[in-house]
């Protein structure tokens, strides 16, 4: 998502949705291997600094992030 007012916000609930723009932010910088070896606290600065994204850093769980973290393996797969 581009830095849009106009753009709906993006929850935590919308792992698909982070995955994409976690993507398009660090293209291949990360593969599979790396993206499963992220440390949660990076991943959660990385997504709380996403355009758009609406969520707070007291709305995470871990159970978000691995979700995030597995949608972001199928982007990744997806664009190769």
């Amino acid at each position: 998502m581009t830095e849009n007012k106009y753009s709906l916000p993006i929850y935590w609930k919308d792992h698909e949705d982070i995955a994409i723009e976690l993507y398009e932010k660090f293209g291949n910088e990360f593969d599979e291997s790396k993206i499963y070896r992220i440390r949660f606290t990076d991943l959660l600065e990385w997504v709380l600094t996403l355009p758009n994204f609406a969520g707070t850093r007291q709305e995470s769980n871990e159970g978000h992030l691995e979700q995030i973290q597995s949608a972001w393996v199928y982007e990744w797969r997806d664009n190769q």
